[in-house]
């Protein structure tokens, strides 16, 4: 028996087909026109895990807005150094508030600088899932508001700049708030600043870098708000990077082994300590001094315990913003 019956048959008008086909060729023609492999196209993002931590800056913590509460999982609570709720900013380019960070005394050695993260100096306990850790992935969206690199406050000389640009990292289980486990950054490479993802396997270990090609301006344009993530992982000993959801081509810097990943015991871990913390925006977040201070908005970081695919980059993207 065949499925169309007279009556269906009948339904289709004249007008309805002639929509009908009209419908078919314009999805014919978007289809054709859609670029192959974009991060902004219609296909179904696939599913990313709960960060271990992550910040919008929509959410203050009650009765302290210095401080905003963690969307992840940890419930690692991230304090907005300086300057205080005052770091919490419109934008005309993202939903909501947003974070500011800046250097505010140039020309005085201090710590001043507007910058945000968390610092414990026995380990921070809510960070525990890169105790041991295996990978990880730090991610979120930067915009570039200052000439940056900003002047070295540390120096006498007014036309001494750092030799770096603070983003975002997780801090090593031995570290003075300055040393890293998983850092995404701005750094110094063979005289030039180039766009970094930076990691320590060993609390006290040598660092491996991995930096991008394409000069740093052209990354990350000022006034202009782009992805980046940074993946890691220490058991292969490999990281990468990601802007705007699309891969960036890119070298290791230190040759050898710095992670201490060949030959057994398998597989490589991070040192089985908890993070130290977060900083967010230069560093030593329990404000002891200035370092690397970013002129810089941020917003949507996210902290994983694993290295994420590169779909599952391109699904955070999207669901970020991009």
């Amino acid at each position: 028996m065949r499925a169309d019956t007279p009556g269906r048959r009948a339904a289709l008008t004249p007008r309805r087909r002639a929509a009908l086909t009209l419908a078919l060729a314009t999805t014919l023609l978007a289809t054709a026109f859609a670029p192959a492999g974009d991060p902004t196209d219609g296909a179904d993002p696939v599913s990313v895990p709960r960060p271990v931590a992550a910040y919008d800056f929509e959410h203050p913590v009650p009765g302290d807005h210095a401080r905003e509460r963690d969307r992840g999982l940890s419930g690692t609570t991230l304090d907005l150094v300086n300057g205080g709720a005052a770091s919490r900013v419109r934008d005309n380019e993202r939903r909501g508030h947003v974070l500011r960070t800046r250097q505010v005394s140039p020309a005085v050695r201090g710590n001043d600088d507007w910058k945000a993260g968390v610092y414990g100096p026995q380990g921070v306990p809510t960070l525990g899932a890169f105790n041991g850790a295996r990978q990880a992935t730090v991610m979120g969206w930067f915009k570039m508001t200052a000439d940056n690199p900003a002047p070295n406050s540390g120096t006498a000389d007014p036309d001494d700049r750092y030799n770096a640009i603070g983003l975002a990292g997780i801090l090593s289980g031995t570290s003075q708030g300055h040393d890293v486990r998983a850092l995404l950054e701005l750094i110094t490479v063979d005289g030039e600043m180039k766009v970094v993802a930076l990691g320590r396997r060993l609390d006290g270990g040598s660092s491996q870098t991995f930096a991008a090609d394409a000069a740093w301006r052209d990354i990350l344009p000022p006034d202009t708000w782009v992805s980046l993530a940074a993946t890691f992982d220490f058991d292969k000993g490999t990281m990468a990077l990601y802007r705007d959801a699309r891969p960036l081509p890119g070298r290791y810097v230190v040759p050898g082994d710095p992670w201490a990943v060949d030959g057994p015991p398998e597989p490589d871990t991070a040192s089985p300590t908890d993070p130290r913390g977060i900083k967010i925006g230069g560093s030593y977040p329990q404000n002891t001094q200035e370092g690397n201070p970013c002129d810089c908005r941020m917003d949507d970081l996210t902290f994983f315990d694993r290295a994420l695919t590169p779909a599952e980059i391109r699904s955070q993207y999207r669901r970020t913003g991009g």
